[in-house]
């Protein structure tokens, strides 16, 4: 049997060896933000105000006051130091994923900018506009730049379980598996599964349904457990077993500022902005926002793919001609393939597309529905699929045969991000709630583009979808488009 003394011994290392990565991975990022930001500051004082003969020192409203540039950027530095760390943009919970981090970021730069500007204005200061307007908004860009870079090296490590949160789920098996699952499909988060403690069945299993996690003890033996895993987080399910009082006596047990508790609500595939925790009369309330399809934010969404879609033609128009001139040479039939698809509100409209088949490809597909090996149970692909010319490979490899659509963003009937345009035999064989996809206009790419192509399950497809419809932005739309270039060039999951 398990000892007491053995219990706070292994709690002991669990909770140092947390906090020893929280601390290392803090003053690695606080060094890279100072190293960035002595970059930017003195290096616009030295690009922008000691090229001015005029510029080489500021002077307040008594003229015998006279103060280096050099004090200033020395003194910006620090309190933008300052600012990033009351922001709390350094803290493990926030570095590596979602948008506080860069939030934070931009937020303290906007504050100390203003007051920077309040400061000027109040003792007359002649600061150089330059020096301000240049030194702040590449500061901004080059952090988040920084806090990218770090990002990238962070998801690698906590791939391989490093620098991640040791987690213990507490709840029913079927809301423990349902997080666990997550957790482990976004290991960027930091939170690893070590353990699972279930209200019910404990004794009957050994893992968590459908996954690897294994099952150790009833939810009376968290704190026990916990502890014999070396756990720092204990994350509550979903569980009608798991009352406000028993989770309150758990709480109550953890080590302050070295244990953590997570409550995780029986809500997933919801964006983080829609999301709101109000307390009232000692309620933790979750306001959940409906999403909305009107109004201003659709409107920028339109200006955005006008804009964005000239410019592409534009950029793209040699790209475009020399791929119609090898569509056009290598197999007979036309440049463009035309196809009905489904759109907003259940409309179909033409999407335009490279031809990439044979001109009867439409005609030979009932004859290959047996042989399909990819794709899912709603959507028809095939690896080789023989109605595919030499040149249309290449394309689709690519996603080149993609291109015309930009078009269809231009005219109204597309966006550059959306949900998948399905064909009207797909919308068939839709359950009802896979109608909600029709309430944005399709996109040429979107969430399920960038996360696996064809190689998705259709539940899989159909969630992505969903979960863009419910929660998209301007924001997201960027960073899907980012991630498309990334998902293009590697040309996974395309055939």
């Amino acid at each position: 049997m398990v000892t007491a003394a053995f219990r706070e011994s292994r709690a002991a290392i669990g909770r140092s060896s947390t906090q020893e990565w929280s601390r290392r991975l803090a003053a690695r990022v606080t060094l890279t933000d100072a190293l960035v930001l002595i970059w930017v500051v003195f290096g616009t004082q030295i690009g922008w105000v000691q090229l001015d003969e005029t510029a080489r020192g500021f002077s307040g409203s008594r003229g015998d006051i006279e103060i280096s540039y050099t004090v200033v950027s020395l003194v910006i530095v620090v309190a933008w130091m300052i600012a990033l760390g009351l922001y709390d943009t350094r803290s493990a919970r926030v570095l590596g994923v979602g948008s506080q981090e860069y939030k934070g970021i931009a937020d303290s730069a906007l504050r100390l900018f203003g007051l920077v500007a309040i400061v000027a204005f109040l003792f007359k200061v002649d600061l150089a506009r330059g020096y301000i307007l240049i030194a702040f908004p590449l500061g901004v860009v080059t952090l988040i730049f920084s806090r990218w870079m770090w990002r990238q090296w962070l998801g690698v490590m906590r791939e391989r379980g490093e620098f991640s949160s040791k987690v213990l789920l507490v709840g029913s098996a079927e809301s423990a598996s349902v997080i666990a699952r997550e957790l482990a499909r976004h290991t960027a988060a930091g939170y690893r599964v070590v353990g699972a403690c279930v209200t019910q069945g404990s004794a009957l299993m050994t893992h968590l349904p459908g996954s690897t996690v294994p099952v150790y003890a009833g939810a009376d033996q968290a704190l026990m457990t916990m502890r014999d895993l070396g756990a720092d987080t204990v994350i509550i399910t979903s569980s009608d077993e798991m009352d406000p009082e028993r989770v309150k006596r758990l709480s109550w047990g953890l080590t302050p500022g070295a244990e953590h508790l997570v409550v995780a609500p029986s809500l997933i595939d919801i964006g983080g902005p829609r999301i709101r925790t109000r307390p009232v009369a000692s309620l933790p309330l979750i306001h959940v926002e409906t999403p909305k399809f009107e109004g201003r934010k659709l409107l920028a969404k339109r200006v955005f793919d006008l804009l964005a879609s000239a410019v592409l033609l534009v950029l793209l128009s040699p790209v475009l001609v020399a791929v119609a001139i090898a569509v056009k040479v290598s197999s007979p039939g036309p440049v463009f393939f035309a196809q009905e698809r489904v759109g907003i509100k259940g409309k179909p409209f033409k999407m335009l597309k490279f031809r990439s088949m044979v001109i009867d490809a439409e005609a030979r597909l009932a004859a290959l529905q047996a042989q399909r090996d990819a794709g899912n149970t709603v959507m028809f692909k095939m690896k080789d699929d023989p109605r595919v010319t030499p040149i249309g490979r290449v394309l689709r490899r690519y996603s080149l045969d993609e291109l015309p659509q930009i078009i269809n963003v231009l005219v109204g009937s597309m966006s550059l991000v959306g949900p998948r345009p399905p064909l009207p035999r797909e919308v068939e064989a839709y359950d009802h709630h896979v109608n909600r996809r029709f309430l944005v206009k399709p996109g040429i790419t979107g969430l399920w583009q960038v996360s696996g192509r064809s190689s998705l399950p259709w539940e899989e497809t159909v969630r992505l979808d969903l979960y863009y419809v419910e929660n998209w932005s301007l924001t997201g739309d960027i960073v899907i488009l980012w991630r498309t270039v990334k998902a293009v060039l590697g040309s996974n999951g395309a055939y």
